[in-house]
């Protein structure tokens, strides 16, 4: 991925805080001479030994030709964060000449590694229950997956089969407004504020404007 210097960082915390969270991801493997794309939703799981990156592990519908790589597969997972349009219109330098240009900030990883298939009931109902309970903690009322009948949770499994990619190396970029001068980051957010609470607290934090 091209990052430029503005928008690296040499901090393993940022990125692994980052991805604590991570929503639906874009799964790419090598299939033959083509490429193999899904839509998932995943956890990250750090390695127990504190050493590398861990894995990060999802599933997939029985149906969905991605299960059928063999042998698992080169893949990378492509994971988003916060994003957003930033309007020239929020820049006080706009005045100054009126040399600006619209933009779109982010937060975006590449990880690669190689997949796995998990075609294993066990392994998957536990990933099911741990995906749930991580995004249901947020509910008012957070709900349990074993809330439904143990024969339909079952028949619900057997439709869909795990994977897991052993992660070899993570490429992140946090693009935040950080090539802009001090006054044009604090009209981003000012505007933002509101609109996109997120987006602007990223873009405060990755400027040291706490």
């Amino acid at each position: 991925m091209y990052i430029p210097k503005h928008f690296a960082t040499k901090d393993d915390r940022q990125i692994e805080e980052f991805l604590k969270d991570i929503g639906a991801c874009d799964l790419i493997t090598v299939s033959g001479d083509s490429l193999l794309i899904s839509t998932l939703p995943m956890l990250h799981v750090p390695s127990p030994s504190k050493q590398g990156w861990g894995t990060l592990q999802g599933h997939l519908a029985r149906q969905n030709p991605h299960v059928r790589v063999e042998g698992g597969g080169v893949s990378v997972v492509i994971v988003r964060g916060v994003s957003g349009y930033v309007s020239p219109g929020w820049y006080p330098s706009k005045l100054d000449g009126g040399k600006v240009v619209p933009t779109w900030d982010y937060v975006v990883a590449h990880i690669y590694g190689r997949l796995t298939i998990k075609d294993d009931p066990l392994w998957t109902r536990d990933l099911v229950d741990r995906l749930t309970n991580h995004h249901e903690a947020r509910m008012e009322t957070p709900w349990s997956i074993d809330e439904a009948p143990a024969d339909f949770i079952t028949a619900q499994l057997r439709a869909i089969v795990g994977v897991e990619l052993e992660i070899d190396r993570v490429e992140a970029k946090f693009k935040l407004s950080q090539n802009r001068a001090r006054g044009d980051v604090l009209g981003v957010i000012d505007a933002l504020s509101g609109i996109d609470d997120d987006l602007a607290l990223e873009i405060r934090r990755a400027n040291d404007f706490n």
